[in-house]
């Protein structure tokens, strides 16, 4: 109930704003008066009011005024009743344009979430990728540390098989000479 009552609260200042903001067309009838009264007091008066002409100018300032009020809102009253329809169907057309704006927001942010999932995977992938790759070059590199150990144990090996053939023919001629010396 609450809510309908603020709907046609909104929508008399609505009505109030557009006759407001329209430019004035001709002056209204109380206005003319208004004004011919103002214009009449100036020209009689001799500078010196009595009671009895304020009372009269009070009492027909009051007059305008509620003559003035009556028409506008009498005015607000028939152009409120008129355009209610015309209200209503525009809040309608408004609304599905907001609906499907939102829609279209809707299927905008699943899109982008689609991509930041697939864009963050990738990131995953790429890093999963890195550190797979570092451990790879770790290991290469105990691996070729290793394989020169082993090349330089290699050498060390080679020259020890060489002194040792090389002894091995020392002693063998070493036996020799014993033995010639012996006989």
């Amino acid at each position: 109930m609450s809510s309908l009552y603020s709907r046609s609260k909104d929508l008399s200042s609505r009505s109030r704003k557009s006759l407001s903001d329209s430019p004035p067309s001709s002056p209204s009838y109380s206005t003319k008066t208004f004004r011919q009264d103002r214009a009449s007091s100036r020209s009689d008066s001799s500078g010196v009011e009595s009671p009895s002409d304020r009372l009269s100018a009070r009492t027909s300032t009051y007059t305008r005024r509620e003559n003035r009020l009556a028409s506008l809102s009498k005015t607000e009253d028939d152009s409120a009743s008129k355009d209610y329809k015309k209200l209503y169907e525009d809040a309608l057309t408004e609304n599905e344009k907001l609906k499907s704006r939102l829609e279209d927001g809707k299927q905008e942010l699943t899109k982008i979430r689609s991509q930041l999932d697939r864009v963050t995977q990738r990131q995953d992938r790429i890093s999963e990728r890195s550190t797979v790759f570092e451990s790879e070059k770790r290991e290469k590199e105990v691996l070729e540390k290793r394989v020169s150990d082993m090349e330089e144990e290699l050498k060390v090996l080679t020259e020890l098989k060489s002194d040792n053939q090389r002894l091995k023919d020392e002693n063998g001629a070493l036996i020799r000479v014993i033995s010639k010396l012996s006989k």
